[in-house]
């Protein structure tokens, strides 16, 4: 016999759509057959908290905000064995672009009810979760440098307008990455590890990479001139950035990278550690709630969680 699904709703009233009203998104839950218990948070720290506190009182866990807020819950998801559900109120989204999760609200919430969950993998660096992708460099330095107000006033124009400044100051730095024993010394503006697909509000890891395939995958940007960003723009928003005689690829389940100087990581737009940094994919390490893979797209490994 089905029973009421007890769903823990953490939300972030600071995100940039976290002021939106959750009454209809609550009622399409309870419509859905789950009984839902709010429970807001103020700072990052705090969800990895509620979700430890509360795990025994819920059969699933749902993540209000934006892809920094989900990366944050992943380790304390993982550990609980619970499935996850997303509701997308950040900036970008990007790990809900991934998973085919409406932008909508109320439909995300649909999604939840419907009950499809996707085991997707999971990457950490130096013990911190991350969805998408983790950088140290160019990316680091962009995401210091977008203060909240603008990124709440401006969305994803905010981005554009930070990347302007950083562009006109930003400078290649020593690194060494080193991938199944092998090392490599490089001069670099950006290192990413990316474990998802889309990262940066659109752009692509890398053209064949899924959330589910099992490894990470890693790339260098070592420009003569930085400007020339602009001319692979495209080629990142399809994953075909490789190309590039000057972008480095590789495709592992472990990096190490060490800087010359001790330099911060950015993972899914949270600074949340530095190097020496460890790298490590996780497969199949949560299940999340998503729609069912499209026929003769990508196929996850997928199962329905009664709701």
């Amino acid at each position: 016999m089905q029973t009421t699904k007890r769903a823990l709703f953490l939300v972030n009233p600071n995100a940039r759509r976290g002021r939106e009203p959750v009454e209809p998104v609550l009622e399409r839950l309870k419509v859905g057959g789950l009984d839902v218990m709010v429970e807001p948070f103020e700072a990052l720290p705090e969800i990895a908290r509620d979700v430890v506190r509360l795990r025994e009182r819920a059969d699933l866990v749902i993540v209000c905000g934006g892809d920094g807020t989900v990366s944050s819950a992943a380790v304390a998801v993982m550990e609980s064995g619970l499935p996850m559900g997303i509701m997308p109120m950040g900036t970008a989204n990007d790990l809900a672009r991934t998973l085919n999760i409406p932008m909508d609200l109320v439909e995300a919430a649909g999604v939840i009810a419907d009950g499809h969950a996707r085991k997707v993998d999971v990457g950490t660096v130096n013990g911190h979760a991350f969805f998408n992708v983790a950088s140290i460099g160019l990316s680091t330095e962009l995401a210091q440098s977008l203060d909240p107000q603008t990124k709440k006033r401006w969305g994803r124009l905010g981005y554009a307008i930070a990347a302007s400044r950083v562009l006109t100051k930003v400078r290649p730095f020593k690194a060494t990455i080193t991938e199944k024993g092998d090392t490599i010394r490089v001069s670099t503006y950006q290192i990413a590890v990316g474990n998802g697909r889309h990262y940066g509000g659109g752009n692509v890891v890398e053209e064949t990479a899924e959330i589910d395939d099992g490894h990470l995958d890693l790339y260098s940007l070592e420009l003569s001139n930085v400007w020339k960003l602009a001319l692979m723009m495209r080629s990142f928003r399809s994953g075909r950035h490789g190309a590039w005689n000057e972008v480095r690829t590789a495709r592992c389940v472990e990096f190490d990278i060490e800087t010359d100087r001790p330099r911060p990581v950015n993972t899914d737009g949270e600074i949340v550690t530095q190097t020496p940094a460890h790298f490590k994919v996780h497969p199949a390490a949560i299940s999340v709630f998503a729609p069912p893979a499209a026929a003769g797209g990508s196929v996850g490994s997928g199962s329905t969680v009664a709701a």
